[in-house]
């Protein structure tokens, strides 16, 4: 048995083979627990734990802190084993002559160790029935994958957006999760799984712009459902499209690649099930080991015709901007209003008024009329979603993006005129980061430069 083997649901394996398999990945399981339980998570180790896996915590539904991250790693080491002994179980039925169904009973404690004990065991008798799957016949997804160019097309469409959309719910609304899981692993494994269903019939090569098409097509209607079942906004949905789809895209090509390799066509089976399998591993590790935020800092300045005394009264409070004309802003991404602050000097707050809240801004540094800084202790929510249904509250409108803290440094100019600078250092929860970034450094700058215009237009008017 080859190692591609493993994770086949086609043909057939024999009680010896599926004894030693069994063995063998229960000792490695039992290596793995006992390694990361007791070095990882410094956790007592026992065998029973396999009996209430999740005995030593308490309300399991309310899990948070440690008790998830361990919670979700132990289940993500668990995820392959469990693939493989379902997978070999199927095997060991079909080979046995019994019902397939009953391979469902791998989930059922107790009643598991009496069906694996059977499959290694039992010598088939009174009991068997006669096999209908034999080696040579057509498999379970021979049967089910349509061989014509649209039907499969369609078929692997319709299934893998099906999939993504079940995936995207979990990772963002269960997990709470915007990281590589939903933003790389997914994209990129929904376009190759879609083109490794489209192309299982070896017989008939697909073509390179078919598999691009049938690639992108499920991220698209993964798109469409996560806007239908109101988990994400027009605009989010938008900034996520060019990553999604150029994934999506390069998952189609490897699928491409896959196809036309001799090696892809004897292990399609295995490269479907490896595929299904990636996604919910990459949402696990990031639940064990969640990535740390970086601060980023955008700059943004303006020249203006008045003295710094003058553009100092406007940067410390200023009157109320007039409506955006901004398509960013108008499609719903927070803007400022107006800004007014209570005291003056170090520890007086200045309130920075959005569409969407104030920023509270606690006064750092007062030098006027040179330097005026200040922290951020309440940041409001970075947009309204752009809904079908109005105002909806996906879990990245509250504490994914952190404004820490900002300044605006005055640099006098000859002429009695004055350059303004104005300084904002933030970090998001959104990975990968720097694609992230790329958009939230280009929303802070439009945010500045209103702010800055209109601090422009009244001090010169003064």
């Amino acid at each position: 048995m080859r190692a591609a083997d493993l994770w086949k649901w086609n043909g057939r394996i024999d009680r010896p083979t599926y004894m030693r398999v069994g063995l063998i990945g229960l000792a490695v399981k039992l290596v793995l627990d006992y390694l990361v339980v007791t070095l990882l998570f410094h956790r007592v180790w026992t065998p029973l734990i396999y009996w209430r896996p999740f005995g030593v915590l308490d309300h399991v539904r309310q899990l948070g802190g440690a008790d998830a991250v361990y919670a979700a790693s132990m289940l993500t080491l668990a995820f392959p084993f469990m693939w493989i002994g379902v997978s070999m179980t199927v095997r060991r039925l079909r080979d046995a002559g019994w019902p397939l169904g009953l391979a469902c009973l791998f989930f059922v404690p107790m009643m598991n160790l009496a069906l694996l004990g059977l499959l290694c065991f039992w010598q088939p008798g009174g009991l068997v029935i006669e096999r209908q799957v034999l080696e040579g016949q057509s498999s379970f997804l021979d049967t089910w994958i349509p061989s014509s160019r649209w039907a499969g097309g369609v078929a692997s469409i319709s299934v893998t957006a099906m999939v993504g959309l079940a995936l995207a719910v979990f990772g963002a609304n269960v997990l709470l999760s915007y990281g590589w899981g939903v933003f790389v692993a997914l994209p990129f494994c929904t376009g190759l799984l879609s083109v490794l269903i489209y192309t299982f019939h070896s017989h008939q090569t697909r073509t390179l712009n078919e598999c691009l098409w049938v690639s992108i097509m499920p991220m698209v209607l993964v798109a469409v459902g996560v806007l239908f079942v109101a988990i994400e906004g027009i605009i989010c949905i938008l900034m996520a499209a060019p990553i999604g789809l150029a994934l999506a895209a390069m998952g189609g090509y490897l699928g491409y690649a896959i196809q036309s390799a001799r090696w892809g066509k004897r292990n399609s089976t295995a490269m479907l099930s490896l595929t299904l399998m990636i996604t919910p591993s990459v949402f696990g590790l990031e639940q064990a080991m969640p990535p740390l935020p970086e601060t980023f800092e955008v700059r943004s300045a303006i020249e203006v015709n008045a003295s710094p005394g003058k553009v100092w009264q406007q940067v410390i409070a200023f009157s109320e901007i007039p409506a955006p004309e901004e398509w960013i802003f108008r499609a719903g991404v927070a803007y400022p209003v107006r800004a007014e602050i209570h005291g003056t000097g170090p520890g007086a707050i200045r309130y920075c008024m959005f569409s969407t809240g104030p920023f509270v801004e606690p006064i750092e540094v007062w030098d006027q009329p040179r330097l005026l800084r200040f922290g951020v202790t309440s940041n409001p929510p970075p947009m309204n979603e752009l809904s079908p249904y109005g105002h909806i509250e996906p879990a990245h409108l509250h504490g994914y993006f952190e404004s820490h803290k900002g300044q605006f440094l005055l640099t006098e100019l000859p002429g009695g005129r004055t350059r303004i600078e104005g300084t904002t250092w933030y970090s998001h929860a959104l990975w990968p980061q720097q694609y992230w970034h790329l958009w939230s450094d280009y929303i802070i700058h439009r945010i500045h430069m209103r702010v800055l215009r209109h601090i422009k237009t009244e001090a010169e008017q003064q």
